[in-house]
């Protein structure tokens, strides 16, 4: 197990990297466009052609390394998830449908260092609840049009104007 201040270091990379334009508008896409309803919804987003899965991809895969890195050993899971809630919600959005995708794509262990860290959480079915719900929550802001229909451009542009940190 790394000590603590490496654990840091790559916390604090992996939240630099969740900054960068292309995956936090694939995070955007994922949490507030992204609305699937069976296995089938998930499975053509995943698999569809080229660039269409791209958000999907982006998202789901980060998510995962990120997770590997706490089944590694580099970062503890106790400090991982105390820092981060965002892989939580990804993985109350997919788990109803992880079985059958799993199933389908014959990949057992798709997005399974995700759900190993998820399941290492204090209460993780409580938390899970928590971001089932707000994910519901942003399906219906969907459904009745009050959500924005693409991460807001200017934000991309402001933030690669930036200085890096």
């Amino acid at each position: 197990m790394a000590d603590s201040s490496q654990a840091a270091a790559i916390l604090l990379k992996l939240y630099e990297l969740r900054t960068e334009p292309a995956l936090r508008q694939a995070r955007a896409w994922f949490a507030f466009e992204f609305h699937p309803s069976t296995a089938r919804d998930v499975l053509a987003t995943w698999l569809g052609p080229g660039h269409q899965s791209a958000p999907y991809r982006m998202v789901t895969s980060y998510w995962d390394m990120a997770a590997s890195l706490v089944i590694q050993g580099a970062v503890p899971a106790e400090m991982f998830n105390e820092a981060n809630t965002e892989h939580v919600a990804l993985f109350a959005k997919l788990r109803p449908f992880l079985a059958e995708v799993r199933s389908t794509t014959n990949y057992p262990d798709y997005l399974w260092n995700l759900e190993r860290v998820v399941g290492m959480m204090l209460k993780s079915e409580e938390r899970i609840a928590i971001f089932e719900r707000y994910m519901n929550r942003q399906r219906t802001l969907a459904a009745e049009g009050k959500q924005r229909a693409a991460y807001p451009e200017t934000a991309v542009e402001e933030r690669a104007a930036r200085p890096a940190i």
